[in-house]
C-alpha cells in the first residue's frame, strides 16, 4: 500500500504503517552514520546533551556527496543499517522513531523497534542521485569536523522509501524470502 507520511511521525500513524508499504516521506529528518552515533551514543553514556531531539524523530543513515551548484546536497543514497546497530537500541530508547538506511537489522534493533513503537523504512541503495531531488533543503547542524559524516538537517518532499520492519516486528525480509520460496 502507498502511504504519504510527515515527520515527526506521531504513534498513531506508525501503528498504521505495515512491512512492504510504500511511503513518501516529508518534513524535516536528520542524516548520521557511523562515527556521528558513536558520538552521540558517548555522550547520551554519559549524561550529556546530543545535537538534535531525538523525540518522534528520524535519522537517515546517509553521507551525501558535494552539493552541485544551485542544489542542497549531492548524491543521497543510503549507508547499510547494521554498522548503527549497536546504537539504534538506545536512540529508540530515547524517542527515536524512525530510521532509514538498506539492509538487515540484528534482533537488538527488531526487539527495540517493537519496544518502542518505532518503524525501519529502507530507501533504494544505487539510487542516491535521484534520492537527493527529494532534499529541498540541508544543513550540517553538528559534528563538521566528520566531513560527509556530519550530522544534517534535512527538509524532504515525498522521499520514496520501503516499510521494512513495522512496529510490530513484522520483518519484509523475512516475509518476502518466504513468500518467494512458496513461488518457487
Amino acid at each position: 500500500m502507498e502511504k504519504y507520511i510527515r515527520v515527526p511521525l506521531q504513534d498513531e500513524e506508525i501503528k498504521a504503517l505495515e512491512a512492504g508499504d510504500y511511503v513518501y516521506i516529508s518534513g524535516t529528518i536528520y542524516t548520521a552514520r557511523d562515527a556521528a552515533h558513536k558520538r552521540m551514543y558517548e555522550a547520551m553514556n554519559e549524561n550529556e546533551n546530543i545535537p538534535l531531539n531525538l523525540e518522534h524523530n528520524v535519522i537517515y543513515y546517509m553521507g551525501p556527496s558535494p552539493a552541485r551548484e544551485g542544489h542542497p546536497i549531492g548524491s543521497a543514497g543510503p549507508t547499510t543499517s547494521s554498522r548503527m546497530d549497536k546504537y539504534a537500541p538506545l536512540f529508540m530508547d530515547h524517542g527515536l522513531k524512525g530510521m532509514i538506511g538498506k539492509g538487515k537489522r540484528s534482533k537488538e534493533v527488531v526487539d527495540a523497534i517493537v519496544r518502542n513503537g518505532a518503524v525501519y523504512f529502507a530507501a533504494v541503495g544505487g539510487a542516491g542521485a535521484i534520492l537527493s531531488k527529494t532534499i529541498k533543503k540541508a544543513e550540517v547542524i553538528a559534528y563538521d569536523d566528520l566531513g560527509t559524516e556530519a550530522i544534517r538537517k534535512l527538509e524532504v518532499e515525498n522521499l520514496p522509501a520501503i516499510v521494512v520492519i513495522d512496529s510490530k516486528g513484522n520483518n519484509l525480509y523475512e516475509t518476502a524470502v518466504k513468500a518467494y520460496r512458496k513461488i518457487k
